[in-house]
């Protein structure tokens, strides 16, 4: 179980865990402690589809919390001889990019202005964004970025991350963009990639559509409305509806075919009010009898379900809200325009209430509004309800409209080790609910350019159809200002010519590559080959429908196989009262704080002691134990090999230094299968109980004996004892406490201790329950001392132990270990059946 000494220990006179961040970090960066080595073959490799790191806005303890936890797995591999393949990657591009570039620089993207090589930004943002054209407002967003970028990096270095620092890359830098325009075009040229001109959920606010997978429900005041259409004999049908602005997109009601109060309507049409126009009557299963009045007024489009109607009935299509949030400036097709007017280019809030103004008027208003309280749809990153707008779009199939596809991804899911086991139930849930294919474009900026142009007809009107695609080697290109074969850059957006493809791909398009990102697929097919699939992905669980699931699809459609063998599920950090953590709440906890305060060994420690997938609150007591517990390492080694090296010939031989060893030997077998079961926390635990025993007792025994009280052979069995024991203890917390580890190895061992081997049980006859034993005994002598108020160092007149035959003998084995520890004058040792008991007389 010992590494390969130094001839003698360099300990230092005075330890402390302050300062060892600033000694380590740039040793481990000259001495390139994490680099992966390419030349091991996959057999010898353990990779890691490392989440990339936030690159915009600020860190808090969450990230803190999870990084951590795949760093333990990773230090545990590289100790246990495998190349670990540790990438890391910055995930920058997206909008909370875009939107802190905007209010960092007090600018706003145009992209119908020329580029300016020479634009600063404003010394000071002023109360008026400067119109940029989309070139200068990518610049800054890269510039922006790298800014971030380092200060971060700082930040992640002094947390201790193992992470090969070589491989960093960022999602839109030149190869990341190479490796996600080729993938798309192969989807492309598959059929998986497609576009469409369709109902698209939108954010008005970022001008941009949102795919199933950003959506989130937040609950929001309403109202019901009570509408009056009336038949061709005008009896009146009531409607109730929340969007009462929308109805002049109203294409037509709907009731469930077993509700008889409206199967005399099925077939027939209505007249909707205000407008009066003729909209059909159907029957689908769909709609509640429960809800409302029991039919509903489909609209293009009020939600989803008008959607699911529009597609299922196929009805006509009547848009009034354009991608701006407002009214469109003509009405519909059979709206009278006259009627529409004092809607056009409203917010959908003001229209709603010029409805109701002008539904009251006409007589068609049943009632006052009814207030109601429900579930609105939001992107995740929005701040205003989602419309549907009807706009061209890309999509990537994932199985919402393949069955096929869906079954090969649930079996996927199926196949995947998940940790913890239950998280695989998000996945099948989200596999399962899936209503559409992947939407990937985005009508923003700062994103992966989807690489395509179309041709543009005599009238120089775009033929959506015909898509132009780059040449592979051309990669990566930006349509916007790279030219496609066969036509020249004076060609572009004239009649004959070509015109660009605007849209860029939602960042998950990008994340969703990252085994390929970071093996370099495509530009490195040797490192590829050594590192995927992947050992591991680990990730929080409230990404799984997006992150881990679109990963999933694009390993199916590419390689036919899972991109991971595992994938590591951690919980949400909570805030100290246990509620999660929110910006808008204001509760969140910022690393920097913590670490100045305990030091990162100390907030690793409380973050290794949650299991995965299990949400953990701040709580800085936890983080002074860690700290304690890493003073105390230091501690404890410095008085260790204080003592001398033993000899070279040395073996543990007395009785109490085989039971440590022995029972060491237990501890690194359950902590090495903990590991194996990615059950960090349980292989901190056993470490940190045996530690303490180990302080606290086995040292304290074996002190004197180490000095040399009982002659030579004894102390080199005692220094034998505590140097296994110790180097053992070092390595089972180096992926715990890495600074404080490190110190301790330098001070006696050659190299890093985070390339040393993980420690194996010891081969030696011994008995564990001799040192519990032990404990036990020295533990009531102790309690006398205390309780006579004596110095721990006080002399004890007499020792009695009771206990079974059994016992006794072992008691015998360590006796004098006992004598010399607790300064005891007289042992004497009585036969009982019952427990061990011990009686201490304090001498006079």
């Amino acid at each position: 179980m010992n590494a390969t000494p130094s001839p003698s220990p360099q300990v230092p006179d005075k330890v402390g865990v302050d300062g060892l961040e600033a000694k380590w970090v740039p040793v481990w960066e000259s001495d390139i402690v994490y680099r992966f080595d390419r030349t091991k073959p996959r057999e010898d490799v353990y990779s890691i589809d490392t989440p990339p790191l936030t690159a915009s806005g600020s860190l808090h303890i969450g990230h803190v919390f999870s990084y951590t936890h795949t760093d333990l797995v990773a230090r545990y591999h590289r100790m246990r001889g495998r190349e670990v393949f540790y990438p890391i990657g910055w995930d920058d591009n997206g909008l909370p990019t875009e939107r802190r570039v905007q209010n960092h620089f007090g600018v706003r993207c145009e992209p119908s202005l020329p580029y300016d090589p020479g634009f600063r930004p404003p010394e000071k943002p002023g109360k008026n964004a400067v119109p940029v054209s989309r070139r200068n407002f990518v610049e800054l967003c890269q510039e922006l970025s790298e800014t971030d970028e380092k200060v971060f990096e700082d930040v992640w270095r002094r947390i201790g991350l193992s992470v090969d620092w070589s491989t960093a890359y960022q999602t839109i830098d030149p190869a990341t963009t190479q490796i996600s325009q080729r993938g798309f075009l192969r989807n492309l040229a598959r059929g998986e990639a497609y576009q469409s001109e369709a109902p698209t959920l939108w954010d008005v606010t970022f001008r941009t559509a949102v795919a199933q997978a950003e959506l989130e429900d937040r609950e929001r005041p309403g109202a019901y409305h009570d509408l009056v259409f009336h038949t061709a004999e005008d009896a009146e049908v009531l409607i109730s509806t929340t969007r009462p602005e929308l109805l002049p997109a109203c294409v037509a009601l709907v009731a469930h075919p077993d509700d008889e109060r409206y199967q005399p309507l099925f077939g027939k049409t209505v007249r909707t009010p205000v407008f009066g126009v003729e909209v059909p009557v159907h029957a689908h299963h769909l709609a509640d009898p429960e809800k409302g009045t029991g039919i509903a007024m489909v609209c293009t489009f009020g939600d989803t379900t008008d959607v699911t109607w529009w597609r299922a009935l196929r009805l006509e299509t009547r848009p009034v809200l354009g991608r701006d949030g407002r009214f469109l400036p003509e009405p519909p097709r059979d709206v009278p325009a006259e009627a529409y007017a004092p809607l056009v280019g409203k917010t959908v809030h003001t229209g709603r209430q010029i409805l109701v103004d002008l539904l009251r008027e006409k007589g068609a208003l049943r009632g006052e509004p009814r207030p109601i309280t429900h579930p609105v749809k939001f992107y995740e990153k929005g701040d205003r309800p989602l419309e549907i707008v009807t706009s061209r779009q890309w999509y990537i199939r994932n199985g919402g409209r393949d069955e096929e596809l869906r079954a090969r991804l649930l079996d996927r899911g199926a196949e995947l080790q998940w940790v913890p086991a239950h998280m695989q139930v998000r996945y099948r849930g989200w596999v399962e609910g899936l209503t559409s294919d992947w939407l990937i474009s985005r009508q923003r900026f700062f994103g992966v350019p989807i690489p395509l142009w179309y041709p543009l007809d005599a009238g120089g009107e775009p033929d959506h159809d015909a898509v132009l695609v780059p040449d592979d080697t051309s990669l990566p290109v930006d349509p916007s200002t790279d030219v496609p074969p066969g036509y020249t850059a004076d060609q572009r957006d004239v009649p004959g010519g070509f015109t660009a493809e605007v849209d860029v791909m939602d960042t998950w398009a990008t994340s969703s590559l990252t085994p390929q990102i970071a093996g370099r697929w495509t530009l490195d097919d040797d490192l590829f080959r050594r590192v995927f699939p992947y050992d591991l992905r680990p990730q929080a669980h409230e990404i799984i429908r997006t992150w881990l699931f679109s990963t999933a699809v694009r390993a199916e459609l590419e390689e036919g196989v899972l991109p991971w063998r595992r994938a590591a599920i951690s919980g949400w950090v909570l805030d100290p009262d246990r509620k999660k953590m929110s910006k808008s709440v204001g509760n969140v906890v910022t690393p920097a704080d913590l670490l100045e305060k305990y030091g990162s060994d100390a907030v690793r420690y409380w973050a290794a002691s949650a299991r995965p997938g299990v949400d953990t609150a701040v709580d800085e007591g936890q983080m002074k134990v860690g700290r304690r517990l890493a003073m105390k390492l230091l501690n404890v080694s410095r008085f260790v090999l204080g003592l001398g090296l033993p000899s070279a010939e040395a073996v543990a031989s007395e009785p109490l230094d085989r039971s440590v060893l022995a029972a060491l030997s237990s501890v690194v077998t359950e902590a090495t299968a903990a590991f194996e079961a990615l059950d960090y926390a349980r292989a901190l635990q056993l470490s940190e109980t045996f530690f303490w025993t180990f302080c606290d007792d086995y040292v304290e025994l074996v002190k004197g004996r180490a000095y040399g009280d009982r002659g030579e052979a004894a102390a080199q069995s005692a220094r034998a004892a505590l140097a296994t024991t110790l180097s053992a203890v070092v390595r089972l917390f180096a992926p715990f406490l890495p600074y404080a580890t490190e110190e301790v190895w330098s001070w006696w061992q050659e190299g890093s201790v985070h390339r040393a081997p993980w420690p194996a049980p010891v081969p030696v006859d011994g008995d564990p329950a001799l040192l519990t034993l032990a404990g036990s005994v020295i533990a009531a002598v102790r309690r006398a001392k205390t309780d006579a108020k004596v110095s721990m160092r006080a002399g004890v007149e007499s020792l009695t132990v009771t206990a079974q035959p059994d016992v006794l003998t072992g008691f015998g084995a360590i006796e004098a270990d006992i004598r010399t520890a607790g300064t005891v004058a007289s042992v004497s040792t009585r036969s009982g059946e019952g427990d061990l008991a011990v009686e201490v007389t304090i001498g006079s």
